[in-house]
């Protein structure tokens, strides 16, 4: 399995706050896991402990999916196009026109964040069925492991074997929870969390050093002043770091 741009982009940024072997236990766990289940075309790991953050990895056999959805999407294009639409579809409010003149307007059907829409559909569209794993650390739940599989039974029988072979816990596994891949959109805010994340840390070493207080006290004292702003931590510490920059 390949690691998603924005995992390889957050791990980029992780493995200089935490685990320098993230990387490459993931590429193991994912071996190990298509070791145990051939059919397997994704894993995802999150990590409850670092504010949820989530790693996927896709079978470069997932993208033919992706193909056959872009290949229905041409052709929903066409017949609409073919049919002479007149007037504009119902839309959320302040998106942008997809029929202008009984016209498809392409380039806005395929903005930005309608392709991201798409793009996890059209994943979602090889994905059969799926199992959740958690990952016990004395008794807590520190994080789970979602795979993802191109045939409906992929992964009965093998609970125990892939527990083992991931670190995770059969006995809370559960099946077929996340047969949209939600784990994958999640893995896309993962960049962003860290950078925040980071931030924070700048914020509350400024803090620690003009209050003459320990790193918690500090950290307590950015997140008291977000609650009173109405802000996130992120923001808060952001104004800091810009307040005290030279």
């Amino acid at each position: 399995m390949e690691l998603l741009p924005h995992t390889k982009e957050a791990l980029d940024e992780y493995l200089n706050l935490a685990d320098p072997d993230l990387e490459d236990s993931l590429i193991t766990m994912s071996d190990s896991a298509a070791r145990i289940v051939p059919e397997c075309v994704g894993m995802s790991l999150t990590l409850y402990d670092q504010d949820d953050l989530t790693f996927t990895l896709v079978a470069s056999s997932l993208p033919a999916a992706e193909r056959e959805a872009m290949q229905h999407l041409d052709d929903q294009l066409h017949a609409r196009h073919q049919s002479g639409v007149g007037s504009e579809p119902a839309s959320p409010a302040g998106s942008e026109q997809t029929v202008v003149d009984g016209e498809v307007d392409a380039a806005a059907l395929l903005d930005e964040d309608r392709w991201a829409m798409f793009a996890r559909a059209s994943a979602a569209a090889g994905v059969a069925s799926s199992l959740s794993l958690p990952i016990v650390d004395h008794d807590r739940v520190v994080g789970g492991i979602n795979l993802y599989a191109s045939s409906s039974d992929a992964f009965s029988g093998h609970h125990d074997d892939l527990a083992d072979a991931l670190g995770a816990s059969a006995s809370g596994a559960v099946a077929n929870a996340d047969l949209s891949f939600e784990s994958r959109r999640r893995a896309e805010e993962a960049p962003r969390q860290l950078r925040d994340l980071r931030m924070v840390e700048v914020a509350t070493g400024i803090l620690a050093a003009r209050e003459a207080l320990d790193v918690d006290a500090a950290r307590d004292r950015l997140a008291d002043a977000a609650r009173r702003a109405g802000v996130t931590e992120a923001q808060a510490a952001e104004v800091l770091i810009r307040v005290h920059q030279p």
